[in-house]
């Protein structure tokens, strides 16, 4: 299946895209069929073969989704965007209110509180202690 998708130049934290015709199971960094145009999302500017297009959604060609809102949203193609990613969602309150409570209290044995208060905490005390 053929697909018309971007293909990502230039340095790191400069990107610029090709709009290009290859196959599906290509890398997208790979051989492609056709370079139809370009795209730089720092000037906002689409430059793309429109008649091209056309030619490769004839033979089957599919868009990808972010190729798809770049032309439509353009006006270089007809037709609807198409949702590229899923936001995550917030959990509703019903949700929430079935999750476990968070037990707060600490729960100290008597064992280890007699053994802390046996033993001094600071080497300061042990001295001031023996020396008296």
């Amino acid at each position: 299946m053929l697909k018309i998708r971007l293909q990502r130049i230039g340095k790191r934290g400069q990107a610029y895209f090709r709009v290009i015709v290859t196959e599906h199971t290509q890398k997208p960094k790979g051989r492609f069929l056709e370079l139809l145009g370009n795209y730089d999302p720092h000037k906002n500017v689409v430059n793309v073969k429109k008649e091209r297009i056309e030619y490769w959604v004839s033979k089957g060609a599919q868009f990808s989704p972010t190729v798809n809102n770049l032309l439509v949203g353009r006006g270089i193609v007809k037709g609807e965007k198409v949702r590229v990613w899923k936001p995550k969602s917030k959990p509703s309150k019903s949700e929430i209110s079935e999750l476990p409570k968070l037990q707060t209290e600490v729960v100290i044995p008597l064992k280890e509180i007699k053994k802390s208060a046996d033993k001094p905490e600071n080497k300061e005390e042990t001295a001031t202690a023996q020396e008296v």
